[in-house]
């Protein structure tokens, strides 16, 4: 894949942690101006919210449940040139302690009649990250346009209209295969989520399944592509050894989140933020309320990861995992630079 020009992986992800003061206060570090914003109480139980700017901010779900869409206008009241406002809601509780995980994509979006459904296309084809919106109609073979300009290795859809599980599509399982980011279960097989069709670079495509292509009811997607040394959205097999199978990702992460797909198990998320250094003991559970959990232990490397655990969880079993660098920079040569 050619160098894309990420040089800074803060310009389009980056963590931020901070305490909720139960008033108003501006969230400021990120790097950027967040178009998407994943927000995740640590200190105690409590769901998660998501907010993008195609739905507007005061528009948030739930990644661990299957909530319709809701409103707060005391969440996140903006997006800044470095971070974001808010209000006195429920991610800005006192003394409590959050994760706000912050991706870059190109504002309020555009419509997009790539597919056969007009959608509404928000894309970031420098880094590989598109949020689209569009009605759904129940048709099989429906097409959406995505706006990357390449294939996506990974699109994760809700349904904001109704109740309905998040569905995921994960090129390493393929077009009949479906893992929901909600739940815990192993990969379930179906032609009527992605109609048995894998993306391409303009569209990526539906079947007749409710909680991807609902007749009259508007969806949303996260669609991720990779990009050399800041990205990557693959598989590993676990190895059942404490000292377990490494993953090259081919840069240092900076956040990472896997699901095993040959078993039951949670979807964990790992960041530099909240443990600065190895070993990784800290996760979040993206389908669970829970806060903060320790765990084992997660070496983040120059280059990938490896769990030092032969826990089912992690490694023992088969697995996918989305990554983001740390601080990507290719050479003219398109290697990454992963020395320290």
């Amino acid at each position: 894949m050619a160098y894309t020009g990420i040089d800074k992986s803060s310009d389009y992800f980056n963590t931020k942690l901070y305490t909720g003061n139960g008033s108003t206060q501006t969230i400021s570090g990120v790097g950027h101006q967040p178009d998407m914003t994943w927000v995740k109480v640590r200190s105690e139980t409590g769901g998660h919210r998501l907010a993008d700017a195609v739905r507007g901010y005061t528009k948030y779900i739930f990644p661990n449940g299957t909530d319709a869409e809701g409103t707060n206008s005391n969440n996140i009241t903006s997006w800044n040139s470095d971070g974001f406002a808010l209000g006195n809601g429920s991610i800005n509780e006192n003394t409590r302690t959050y994760a706000s995980w912050n991706w870059k994509a190109n504002g309020a979006g555009s419509s997009n009649t790539d597919g056969s459904i007009t959608s509404t296309v928000s894309a970031n084809t420098t880094a590989g990250f598109s949020i689209v919106s569009w009605t759904g109609n129940s048709t099989s073979g429906a097409t959406v346009g995505h706006g990357l300009g390449v294939v996506p290795k990974m699109i994760i859809v809700k349904t904001t209209a109704r109740t309905g599980n998040w569905v995921t599509y994960h090129h390493t399982l393929g077009a009949t295969k479906y893992l929901e980011l909600n739940n815990t279960g192993a990969v379930g097989t179906s032609t009527a989520a992605w109609n048995d069709t894998s993306p391409t670079s303009s569209v990526f495509s539906l079947g007749s399944w409710s909680n991807t292509n609902d007749n009259g009811y508007g969806m949303i997607a996260y669609c991720f592509a990779e990009k050399t040394g800041y990205s990557k959205f693959g598989s590993y097999v676990g190895n059942n050894n404490a000292d377990g199978t490494f993953v090259y990702t081919g840069f240092k992460p900076a956040w990472i989140m896997i699901k095993q797909t040959s078993d039951t198990n949670q979807w964990f998320i790992f960041d530099n933020k909240r443990k600065t250094f190895n070993p990784e003991t800290l996760y979040i559970q993206a389908n669970t309320s829970d806060g903060d959990n320790a765990f084992t232990s997660l070496d983040f490397t120059s280059n990938g990861f490896k769990f030092l655990t032969s826990n089912a969880a992690f490694n023992n079993g088969s697995y996918i995992y989305m990554a983001f660098a740390e601080a990507p920079l290719v050479g003219s040569n398109n290697v990454p630079c992963t020395a320290r």
